[in-house]
Parts: structure tokens; C-alpha cells; sequence
């Protein structure tokens, strides 16, 4: 569902239609999940925070925006680095690798992708996941990471490229 589309149907959940809601639900249930277990790296915390930015989404749909979808990965990121934070974890990444939730076809492409991740920072692993499972641009990961520039994106492709990924 690209933005168009997801402004449209946002529009019709704030006018009561629980069928639009649904379909948004569908569409993105599984890229906020992974973005969000990229966080937390908890399955049971990640499907709590999933329902309460489904939950927020239903009770008060944004008013037209200009990227909804960047808007809605920005509540579940912030309500999982919350949770992260109550929690006060502390988890390695070979820890984070067993428990890892990637919505790909290819068993092949996800050990790539695993292995990939295990090699990064944090940050830098949050902003692969982005790009790869929320469909985010480079630009619309460093406007969410606070970072903006083209340098900034520059070092993001740089980053990617060098963890074995392809990117578009």
C-alpha cells in the first residue's frame, strides 16, 4: 500500500470504516513488527507494542500527512525504544540473531540478511530494517533518525553496501 493509498484509507478509519482499518492492519502489521522486534528483541513485548500503535492508529488516525507510512513506523520505533528503556536490557546481538523475525520468502536471503545484521551497530542494524522491511527511504530514515543530510544518506548506502546487502 503505498502512501496515497494509506492516506486514503486512514481518512476513511477516522470516518468509521473498520474494513479500511483492517486493510491497513493487514498491509502493515508485519513490517511495524519487525521494526519493532529490531528494537525491543523481545516476541512477546514486540506483539504487545504492535497492538497499542494498532490500537493508537484506531483511536486517533493522523490527519493527512505527507508520509503516513514513515509516520506510523515512527510511533511503533519510538513506543519500542520506551519499552527498551523502561526495561533497561541490555542483549547482544548473537543474542538478538536467535530471536530475529524477518518477513522474507527466501530462507537463503533471510540467513543473509541474519548474518549481515549480526555485524552491525545497533543504530545501523534499526536503519537496514527500515530501509529493507518498512520500504522507508534512506531520506525518510535519517528525517526519523534526526540526522537529515545527504551525508548522512550517503553513509547509510555506504553502510548497507558494505554489510553484503542489496539495495534499490
Amino acid at each position: 500500500m503505498n502512501n496515497d493509498e494509506l492516506a486514503h484509507k486512514l481518512n476513511a478509519v477516522r470516518n468509521g470504516d473498520k474494513i479500511a482499518f483492517e486493510e491497513i492492519y493487514k498491509d502493515l502489521q508485519t513490517p511495524i513488527f519487525t521494526i519493532i522486534n529490531r528494537i525491543t528483541w523481545d516476541r512477546t513485548i514486540s506483539e504487545d507494542i504492535l497492538q497499542e500503535v494498532f490500537v493508537k492508529l484506531f483511536l486517533s488516525p493522523p490527519y493527512p500527512l505527507n508520509n503516513p507510512r514513515a509516520y506510523i513506523f515512527q510511533i511503533a520505533r519510538n513506543l519500542a525504544i520506551d519499552s527498551v528503556r523502561k526495561q533497561k536490557q541490555n542483549i547482544s546481538i548473537d543474542e538478538i540473531s536467535k530471536t530475529a523475525h524477518h518477513p522474507l520468502d527466501n530462507f537463503s536471503q533471510k540467513m543473509d540478511i541474519d548474518n549481515a545484521l549480526k555485524n552491525l551497530p545497533a543504530q545501523e542494524c534499526e536503519i537496514v530494517t527500515l530501509h529493507i522491511i518498512g520500504s522507508l527511504t534512506f531520506r525518510e530514515i535519517a528525517v526519523l533518525n534526526a540526522q537529515g543530510g545527504r551525508f548522512y544518506c550517503a553513509e547509510i548506502r555506504i553502510t548497507v553496501q558494505f554489510s553484503g546487502l542489496t539495495i534499490q
